[in-house]
């Protein structure tokens, strides 16, 4: 706690951690922090500092690959799935980055998402809701691809097709292939990989800090999307393994 110099922290990591957790798991504002906790300013001065150094992104990626190594796999996965999901937006989200889905009739920003084949968050970037899954999944894949080299396969629905195919072939050596629903299919179907990313967004809704997106800044909004992840991800690795797994 003391660090190399200067003055030494009040309190503890864990309890920043904590009171981090607490706010995105109950969506509660960042004034409104129980006593119980570091004052709110503290918390969102560290908030922002493992935002804007990157240590939300490295604590979140090494548990996910703790998740991966007990469910048996590589830390590093093979394949992913895209996805996006459009929410409403506070008072609190500027002008400059909401925007209006016309598919979906929805005003705020939009949560663009490759997660790996357990449903864990790989790579993730927030936009006004009237980017297009195209115009924003270039940009995230190529993301992707960078920190994730061993990647070669990501499965999308029908919103992705077109020139992306050919551009994800050329450009990042991947191959990105659409899962689409037939003419035959009515009402809600659990289509073949694509169900993985839709769950994701579904643990996502359950902090209530995700119920709509209350961000100032886009990256403040994928840095909440980690803290969420991982809770998950730690509650995950707590749960006694069942008897007769390995």
């Amino acid at each position: 706690m003391n660090g190399r110099g200067g003055r030494p922290e009040s309190y503890c990591h864990r309890q920043l951690l904590d009171a981090i957790r607490y706010l995105v798991a109950g969506g509660i504002s960042w004034r409104a922090m129980p006593a119980d906790f570091p004052g709110w300013g503290l918390v969102y001065a560290f908030f922002r500092r493992w935002r804007e150094h990157g240590l939300i992104t490295a604590f979140h990626d090494r548990l996910r690959g703790k998740v991966r190594e007990r469910e048996g796999r590589e830390a590093e996965p093979t394949a992913g799935i895209i996805d996006a999901q459009s929410v409403r937006a506070a008072a609190t989200v500027p002008a400059a980055s909401r925007g209006y889905d016309d598919g979906k009739k929805v005003p705020g920003r939009k949560r663009h998402i490759v997660t790996d084949t357990l449903g864990m968050l790989l790579a993730v970037v927030v936009t006004a809701a009237n980017i297009g899954d195209r115009d924003a999944a270039t940009g995230l894949l190529s993301r992707l691809r960078r920190l994730h080299r061993d990647i070669t396969l990501v499965w999308a629905d029908g919103g992705y097709t077109g020139s992306l195919v050919d551009w994800c072939r050329q450009k990042l050596a991947l191959t990105l292939e659409i899962v689409k629903r037939t003419d035959d299919m009515t009402g809600f179907v659990a289509l073949p990989r694509r169900w993985v990313a839709e769950r994701t967004f579904a643990w996502l809704m359950n902090s209530r800090r995700l119920a709509r997106d209350y961000e100032t800044l886009p990256a403040s909004s994928e840095a909440v999307i980690r803290w969420s992840m991982v809770t998950r991800m730690s509650r995950r690795l707590a749960r006694p393994r069942a008897a007769g797994r390995h």
